[in-house]
């Protein structure tokens, strides 16, 4: 049986594929700031985007996008912050900074499904 860090990370690299595959580069996975981790970071037309990852094989604990609560939210936007200061000379040329939210949903048959977010919250909510 998959450890839920296990099928986190396996979440984590199916949706990084799945944006790879619409145009977006994935410029870090698993980016961390002390406690606090920063799941894909991603850059495309301009927009960098910090993206938090949920991944369920079920509903049995809730839809994986309802976890992503008020906490959660501030942990993301803090690390972001840590994350531009120590990238800075990378981000050049972007023009906007969103969060967004990726749910990947495991199905046995490996047609997985995958839901993006844009701009799922602003910062300070």
């Amino acid at each position: 049986m998959e450890s839920n860090v296990g099928r986190g990370r396996r979440g984590e690299s199916i949706a990084a594929a799945w944006l790879e595959a619409r145009g977006w580069t994935v410029l870090d996975r698993n980016w961390r700031d002390g406690p606090r981790e920063l799941d894909l970071v991603a850059h495309r037309d301009g927009t960098l985007a910090f993206l938090e990852v949920k991944t369920r094989s079920s509903d049995a604990f809730g839809a994986p996008l309802e976890s992503i609560g008020p906490r959660k939210r501030r942990d993301v936007e803090r690390a972001a912050r840590a994350w531009i200061r120590s990238r800075t000379p990378e981000i050049d040329g972007v023009r906007a900074l969103r969060f967004d939210a990726v749910s990947v949903r495991l199905n046995p048959s490996g047609a997985h499904e995958i839901l993006h977010v844009e701009g799922a919250w602003r910062t300070g909510e």
